[in-house]
């Protein structure tokens, strides 16, 4: 897997580390020889590693993470709000 970046373990998440994708940087979580359990997305890299350096493990990862796709199926990010996490018609 090319692309990682500060591979760290997390506490029930395993060996965790950044990948870019086309259009978003992915926090990996799980990742081993073969691939990977699962990822959040990001709209940057920095927000990415922002959130894996401050995550402990416990729930979703900290940030305005897009979407989760892996593991268990693909889900929203429960804080976006018609469509946009960091909008002000959001409050």
């Amino acid at each position: 897997m090319k692309g990682k970046l500060n591979k760290v373990d997390i506490n029930s998440k395993g060996i965790c580390g950044l990948m870019d994708f086309m259009f978003t940087t992915g926090l990996i979580i799980g990742m081993d020889k073969i691939g990977y359990f699962g990822r959040y997305c990001y709209k940057t890299r920095q927000e990415a590693l922002d959130a894996l350096n401050s995550w402990d493990g416990s729930g979703d990862p900290p940030g305005s993470w897009i979407k989760y796709k892996g593991n268990g199926g693909d889900r929203e990010n429960p804080n976006n709000i018609n469509g946009c996490l960091n909008c002000s018609k959001n409050g």
